[in-house]
């Protein structure tokens, strides 16, 4: 059975919304508030929502394409958070631990007090040894396959 592009554009901006959804349970219901890159990562999602309501309404193609890019930009996000999560590279300071070699007792205590609470390198659950960081950039590579058939689709 051959899906239409509505159908498509359903089921993509959909998958984002349901990621969205679960994301807002992990945070609300299981008391995980999301670190800095967390929210970066949810910011692509609501645009792929956006983008998935107008195409029904107009211009399928062209919002099937930003809809696409916004989930290729999520996936890029949480490939990042990923590897800030598991010691790749070093991710935003602001979210990050850095090194305390050559800081000063008082520069110390300033970063500790502008620390954030929630921090990014850190991986507060996981399944099947991926956090949810990396599940959000396989499922959002899914969803671009998603909106690439859309954008395809007659």
């Amino acid at each position: 059975m051959k899906l239409s592009q509505k159908h498509l554009i359903l089921l993509a901006a959909g998958g984002s919304a349901a990621l969205m959804l679960g994301a807002l349970g992990f945070q609300h219901l299981g008391g995980m508030a999301p670190c800095k890159l967390c929210i970066w990562q949810r910011w692509p999602h609501v645009l792929a929502i956006g983008f998935g309501a107008v195409a029904l309404i107009a211009l399928p193609r062209l919002f099937s394409l930003a809809g696409l890019l916004a989930a290729l930009t999520t996936a890029a996000l949480g490939g990042y958070h990923t590897g800030v999560e598991r010691g790749w590279w070093q991710g935003p300071t602001s979210c990050s631990s850095s090194g305390t070699d050559g800081i000063s007792a008082d520069a110390l205590f300033e970063q500790i007090m502008a620390a954030p609470l929630v921090r990014c390198d850190q991986v507060p659950w996981e399944m099947l040894g991926l956090s949810m960081a990396s599940w959000n950039m396989l499922m959002s590579l899914g969803l671009a396959a998603l909106w690439q058939m859309a954008l395809r689709a007659r």
